[in-house]
Parts: structure tokens; C-alpha cells; sequence
């Protein structure tokens, strides 16, 4: 497991029906591709968010596969037509079999 790794995510509090909001996530993580070597010549273990997805209230939205390519501390930002209140999940799942995840509610204007 990454040390420190933390999710943040912007989200509306609220939207009008069928409105799109833009949503904004960045999680803190090194992003260690495995190839990288530390001061004794030891390689650095892989580890890097390998998938990124994102459900309003159960309906998938976004999915989203990273390779070791991507930066550290990743930012995905991407629109969703909000149709009803209810909860916003983001997930984001590790090589080593973490998962990091927040939750945000919006509700209706």
C-alpha cells in the first residue's frame, strides 16, 4: 500500500435534472512505475492506480485504465448528466489490491 494516499474530489452540492456538472478528482499517490531505482540501485517497487471509475447512484460513468506512464498524484476531470439526487462513488484501485474510494451526495435544485 502507497503511503499518504488521499482522494479529493469537487463536486456541485446541487444541479438542476438533466443538468451537467463537471466533476474534478485528484488523488495524492506516488505512481512508482517499477523501473526507477533508489540510492542503493535497488529498483522501486511497481505501484500505481491501475483504474479509476466513477457510479451515480449505481450507474456507471466513467472507467477509466491508467498505465505507469501516468504522473503522480493523477487528476481526471470529466462531465455527468445528473438526472436524480442521490450519491456520487469515485473508486480508485491500486496494484496492490487497495482501494481508495469517497462518496459525494448532490441533490436536486
Amino acid at each position: 500500500m502507497a503511503d499518504n494516499v488521499k482522494p479529493r474530489v469537487k463536486v456541485p452540492k446541487s444541479a438542476d435534472a438533466g443538468e451537467v456538472i463537471t466533476i474534478k478528482t485528484l488523488i495524492s499517490h506516488p505512481m512508482e512505475s517499477g523501473v526507477r531505482k533508489d540510492a542503493d540501485g535497488n529498483l522501486i517497487p511497481r505501484s500505481i492506480i491501475n483504474r479509476f471509475t466513477c457510479e451515480v447512484n449505481g450507474n456507471l460513468v466513467v472507467d477509466v485504465t491508467m498505465e505507469p506512464a501516468i504522473s503522480t498524484n493523477p487528476y481526471i476531470e470529466f462531465d455527468a448528466k445528473i438526472e436524480e439526487a442521490g450519491d456520487i462513488v469515485f473508486t480508485w484501485y491500486d496494484d496492490d489490491g487497495s482501494v481508495y474510494t469517497d462518496t459525494k451526495a448532490i441533490a436536486l435544485n
